[in-house]
């Protein structure tokens, strides 16, 4: 059995690929298995994968019509091995020590879960993210970075739940790591930037339409997991909280960017609509209240009025 799966969903990246297949195939880690997953890439991705395979047997190719990011992970998933399973976007790359090192934190602390710090790569600079160091799986739900490919998980501990990324949806990291979270029972942190996340130019100007309104959808899938597995009780506060936090200074920015000013409205609307509807109470929330930081500042400060002022000032700004 390799000790760590790597799964790479590869669509249309033939500028970024060659990068990233180097960064694994010299890692330290001795045992690891590169998955990579041809999401029907029209450019020639497919050409510079091939040449990688030739020279380096621990690389598996597996092709599949395209579906999506999502749609591409989870294929992946049938073909992994590895007592541990990675993921990492196609038009990143890594420190060659990262997978030894996570590997090592795992099994050093018994953990089924590890996570570490990464680089924001700008076309001009770069930004060190460190996380915050949760102490618990309730802080992990509302301070944890909702994100797949920083992360080193136990591959049973996805199997095991049958859990998927869901397929046809934006903010697909979102429902994947909120459904896994309940099922941790350790985790750790290798406090050290090992990623390296490339930001392409215009990306979230380019990317926003009426699929933005997807993320209540997702938020919509997790609440009703958590429910449906008797875990809502335990977790309400957090899912209160994450749920305000997600619309209020997530997706709202996304929300911004929506070329037609008609969806963007009905998005705008929908957004306040959907929070106070499902959580009426939100603003007495305790995480919130305790929150001083630029956003919870900016969350608390949230009424019909300033919500109206704001989003149509953002709106203007952000055009």
């Amino acid at each position: 059995m390799p000790k760590v799966s790597v799964i790479v969903p590869v669509y249309n990246v033939e500028k970024y690929i060659t990068k990233c297949l180097n960064s694994l195939i010299n890692q330290t880690l001795d045992d690891l298995e590169i998955i990579v997953v041809n999401d029907g890439s029209k450019d020639g991705s497919e050409e510079i994968i091939k040449e990688f395979k030739k020279s380096h047997k621990n690389i598996i190719y597996v092709k599949k019509e395209n579906g999506g990011l999502s749609s591409a992970r989870n294929f992946g998933l049938l073909y992994a091995t590895g007592e541990y399973i990675a993921f990492l976007d196609s038009d990143d790359y890594v420190d060659r020590t990262l997978y030894q090192k996570m590997y090592e934190k795992a099994k050093a602390t018994n953990s089924d879960y590890v996570e570490c710090d990464f680089y924001w790569m700008y076309p001009d600079h770069q930004k060190h993210d460190i996380g915050y160091r949760y102490k618990d799986k309730k802080e992990m739900f509302a301070k944890a970075r909702v994100v797949a490919w920083n992360k080193l998980i136990k591959r049973g501990l996805i199997t095991d739940n049958k859990l998927q990324f869901p397929e046809g949806l934006y903010y697909e990291d979102i429902e994947f790591f909120y459904k896994l979270l309940p099922h941790i029972n350790k985790f750790a942190f290798v406090e050290e930037p090992l990623i390296y996340y490339v930001q392409r130019e215009n990306s979230i100007v380019n990317k926003q339409d009426h699929r933005t309104k997807q993320i209540f959808i997702i938020l919509d899938n997790v609440i009703n997991y958590y429910k449906e597995n008797g875990l809502y009780e335990e977790y309400e506060r957090e899912i209160e909280y994450t749920y305000t936090r997600l619309l209020l200074c997530s997706s709202l920015k996304r929300m911004m960017h929506i070329g037609d000013e008609t969806t963007k409205e009905l998005a705008l609307k929908e957004t306040w609509q959907n929070l106070n509807s499902k959580f009426p109470k939100w603003k007495q929330n305790e995480i919130l209240k305790s929150n001083n930081t630029v956003n919870g500042i900016f969350m608390k400060t949230m009424n019909n009025t300033t919500y109206k002022i704001y989003t149509k000032i953002l709106g203007a700004i952000w055009k």
